[in-house]
């Protein structure tokens, strides 16, 4: 069964996609879509920026069906640290509501916004 997406699933992907402007795997700058390292249904890191890459539809496949891959692709290119942090922050247990999803929207969006005003502009994660 698919996670239902919501706003703050929606703006948190546009930013990951802001951020990175390219697959980080093959370089390409279209069919950009926001990779989760964790899976969503983790809710402790469904809208952290550490928890996402941007990756082309096809690459999203590719390592979705291969995780090794994707495992061995990510340590590489973001580091074990990266990874060892995440495993870290998804231990932990975060429970929504709806006002928070609203919040957590809110926050993407003024990111987005900013970000999209400045390239130059670092975009803050929720989390």
């Amino acid at each position: 069964m698919a996670v239902k997406r919501d706003q703050a699933d929606v703006w948190f992907s546009k930013c990951v996609r802001a951020r990175d402007g390219r697959c980080l795997y093959t370089g390409q700058q279209t069919a950009l879509e926001c990779a989760h390292i964790v899976g969503r249904r983790n809710k402790a890191v469904r809208w952290d920026m550490m928890n996402a890459v941007t990756l082309t539809h096809s690459a999203h496949r590719y390592f979705t069906e291969n995780p090794i891959a994707f495992h061995d692709w990510l340590q590489m290119t973001l580091g074990e640290g990266h990874l060892e942090i995440l495993r870290e922050k998804s231990q932990h247990i975060f429970k929504t509501t709806v006002p928070i999803r609203k919040e957590i929207a809110r926050h993407y969006r003024q990111e987005y916004l900013k970000a999209e005003a400045d390239p130059a502009y670092q975009i803050i994660s929720y989390s």
